[in-house]
């Protein structure tokens, strides 16, 4: 009890807090979303504009090709369903918290309540969200999808998620991020803890597709065990007015392997400050870390960093950006921190136009100029991600070719 009360006390603190770097955004701006129950029980019998926005976030109103489904509207679960309940568990976090004790060991411990105001917003309101669980040796066949919306104007979205993949057991995970049709301004605040369990492996792909003047303080701290792999897709490709994400990865055990792929395109009046951070705790750990930004009159930062702790670490980072505008800012902060001496860590950053001598050599192939805009853009931010609908497929494509338009 007497620690629930210190947290408590440390989380109102750094409520009264600015905000340490990034758009301060003023929490009493906005009203706290709806927690009523708004259960919708067949998906594909929403309206069609609902249907397609969460297409557009790679969440398939069918279920098909997916082993469980979970949808939460403002602040309440809206949907929750499981097709493999052997191999995936899938319910809402305040749910399992009831149902299992052990549980208390693991929510808001690798996340701290008092990290800035935004985590302390999320833990003052006992924010619910979703919980997933890979039991020990289960391998799921197709992936878990998940979706954020905001359905209310001029609220602020708590969300609190955490994800336990145990011993030896494989799970995809894709969730989207999106705002219904009319709904231009509020914020959007995603607490997510993950722990990867000794030999496990978690794909996580995450997909926003926000209004333009929506704030999104993700706050994501992931943690992997000996011989376990944790892999991270991040795509924003439409107008938002700012998304501050920094997911860091904390590799504890021996051998266990991290790659995070981080996609954004900051349109005018965005800004966008992606990034990962991954510590090397444990020996012959290794990680990825790959950023692909373009700006079309947005604002970029793209950060990455990496902490060597252990001998026979491995890690690089690769931060590429794109400007198309002379109306936007690409900005590249690459860290790397060595503190043993076997140690390997290496970067590449680089940012810039489109050379014309690229274009050129497809327009000498029989391109349009737009056209071969088009295919450079969609090569560069191409990082293999798998799984995703072809309607979202589809919808990256209108945005890579409106991209080509502006860009000539």
């Amino acid at each position: 009890m007497q620690d629930e009360l210190s947290l408590k006390k440390k989380a109102e603190d750094a409520l009264k807090k600015s905000a340490a770097y990034g758009e301060d955004f003023n929490l009493d701006d906005y009203g706290i979303a709806s927690k009523e129950e708004k259960v919708t029980e067949d998906l594909t019998k929403l309206s069609s504009d609902d249907q397609n926005t969460l297409l557009n976030v790679g969440i398939v109103p069918s279920e098909e090709n997916r082993s469980g489904t979970f949808i939460m509207l403002d602040n309440a679960v809206s949907h929750t369903s499981v097709k493999q309940d052997d191999a995936v568990e899938l319910m809402s976090l305040q749910a399992a918290l009831k149902k299992y004790d052990w549980l208390k060991d693991y929510s808001w411990k690798l996340v701290k309540p008092d990290a800035d105001k935004y985590t302390a917003m999320s833990y003052l309101q006992n924010a619910d969200g979703y919980f997933i669980r890979a039991p020990a040796g289960k391998k799921s066949q197709m992936p878990v999808q998940t979706c954020l919306l905001i359905g209310s104007k001029d609220v602020s979205q708590t969300v609190h998620n955490l994800i336990v993949v145990e011993e030896g057991a494989q799970l995809d995970v894709i969730t989207g991020c999106s705002t219904k049709k009319g709904v231009e301004k509020g914020l959007h605040l995603g607490i997510s803890e993950i722990y990867v369990k000794k030999g496990a492996t978690l794909n996580f792909t995450m997909i926003h597709n926000w209004a333009e003047q929506i704030g999104v303080r993700p706050r994501t701290v992931v943690h992997v065990e000996e011989g376990g792999t944790y892999i991270n897709n991040y795509v924003t490709l439409k107008p938002v007015r700012s998304v501050q994400t920094y997911p860091t990865v904390l590799l504890e055990g021996k051998g266990a392997f991290t790659r995070l792929n981080s996609i954004g395109v900051a349109h005018p009046g965005s800004e966008l400050d992606l990034g990962s951070r991954v510590i090397f705790n444990a020996p012959d750990t290794k990680a990825e870390l790959i950023s692909r930004t373009i700006t079309t009159g947005g604002k970029v930062i793209a950060r990455g960093e990496m902490i060597g702790n252990a001998d026979g670490a491995k890690g690089h980072l690769e931060c590429h950006g794109l400007v198309l505008s002379s109306e936007g800012t690409q900005r590249a902060i690459p860290i790397l921190e060595a503190n043993v001496e076997d140690i390997e860590l290496s970067h590449e950053a680089a940012v810039g136009r489109i050379a014309r001598e690229q274009i050129e050599y497809l327009m000498a192939r029989g391109l349009t100029e737009e056209e071969a805009v088009g295919m450079i853009v969609r090569g560069f931010l191409d990082v293999g991600i798998q799984g995703i609908p072809d309607e979202l497929k589809a919808s990256i494509d209108e945005t890579i070719a409106k991209i080509g338009e502006k860009a000539i």
